[in-house]
């Protein structure tokens, strides 16, 4: 029974080369610095999943009106 190839991604922060296994504990990152540099981004809003709007205000309904 032959092995199959292992799968190979890109690093999402620094495009490295990253084999997507047990070997490769920060996966799909290289390294815990890309880890939390994406993980930084995210929390400073630089990135978003895009979505409808939020439209919870925009009836003009109040949690006081009632």
């Amino acid at each position: 029974m032959s092995q199959s190839q292992p799968t190979v991604v890109k690093c999402p922060t620094c495009k490295t080369d990253v084999v997507w296994g047990e070997q490769s504990p920060y996966r799909p990152f290289c390294c815990k610095r890309c880890q939390l540099i994406d993980l930084g981004e995210w929390a400073d809003e630089e990135k978003s999943i895009a979505g409808a709007p939020d439209m919870s205000d925009a009836d003009g309904w109040s949690e006081d009106n009632y």
